[in-house]
């Protein structure tokens, strides 16, 4: 009997007016009811129409699932990049995957899923003042180039690694932002920035029409380094006195950098962060997508647009 009464109990409420029972609920109790009675008389008794009753559990049951599967990738593009992706450059790689939502929706799983990208912090000056020749600024903070080897951008950073310095001088290509050549030593001498340039310099001619562009670092002051421009047939430019806003680009990769690598994680030697270092640069030029990219990353938007023409 005391079933019997709680069955009754819960048709009683079906049909209650006091706001008690929410509609939701309503649905619950006839999906607990429908195989001891009609149907239509629990709808009937509930007041809701039979359209809402199925639009209600259809909604249900899809609405559990849904976005699991988008889950699943969202948290493995995470991983796989070691938490340097936000919600943005996720939205890209789920596209390049053939999966597309927008970009609000995968913000908001990616707080169900408690994902933080690592946030950004912000430098070493190697400005002694004026020793050599200064270039005058021609880059003048236009970033965008219409070609490979048209525009390149280079400066010197530091590393703090185990109490001891490290130093990275890379170039980087305007037209898509790969990092061309580099070189990673415990002096900031002048072989940091030639050994750098050598490697650079092998690929281009005089018909490149180049512009290297810097800040006013002692090392491209020097009459070395304004030689080897010249051989190639390469235009100077230098960032105005004390504006790192005139590098702006170099400082952008640096800030990345920085952020997805040297913050991120803790070295246990020089050594290994060397290692470390080179296994980044390599992801940033091979895997790492950009926006401005169409979603690709530097070395496949170049193997693309040589393809095309």
């Amino acid at each position: 009997m005391a079933g019997r009464e709680c069955i009754l109990k819960k048709v009683t409420d079906l049909n209650s007016e006091s706001g008690l029972i929410s509609e939701d609920n309503k649905i619950t109790v006839i999906n607990e009811l429908r195989y001891t009675f009609k149907l239509k008389y629990l709808l009937a008794a509930a007041k809701i129409p039979k359209s809402s009753f199925y639009y209600k559990t259809n909604y249900k049951v899809n609405n559990h699932a849904k976005y699991e599967y988008e889950k699943k990738v969202i948290e493995e593009i995470f991983h796989d990049h070691k938490g340097r992706y936000g919600y943005r450059r996720i939205t890209l790689e789920l596209m390049n995957q053939g999966i597309h939502i927008n970009g609000k929706t995968v913000l908001k799983l990616m707080k169900q899923l408690n994902l933080k990208c690592i946030i950004r912090q912000r430098k070493y000056s190697s400005y002694w003042g004026s020793i050599g020749r200064v270039a005058r600024n021609l880059m003048k903070r236009n970033f965008r180039a219409t070609r490979p080897k048209e525009k390149w951008v280079t400066d010197v950073t530091m590393f703090n690694v185990c109490g001891q310095r490290v130093y990275l001088s890379p170039i980087l290509d305007l037209y898509n932002n790969e990092i061309v050549s580099y070189e990673v030593s415990i002096r900031p001498n002048y072989e940091l920035v030639s050994n750098m340039l050598d490697k650079a310099l092998e690929e281009v001619t005089p018909k490149d029409e180049l512009t290297l562009h810097s800040d006013q670092g002692w090392h491209y002051q020097t009459k070395e380094f304004q030689d080897s421009l010249k051989s190639k047939g390469i235009t100077q430019s230098m960032s105005r006195k004390g504006n790192c806003l005139d590098n702006a680009a170099m400082e952008s990769f640096f800030g990345i950098l920085k952020t997805e690598f040297y913050y991120s994680q803790k070295f246990k030697s020089i050594t290994q962060f060397i290692r470390l270092l080179h296994e980044y640069i390599y992801y940033y030029n091979n895997k790492r997508i950009m926006s401005r990219l169409d979603g690709l990353s530097p070395v496949n938007f170049l193997n693309k647009a040589e393809n095309i023409c």
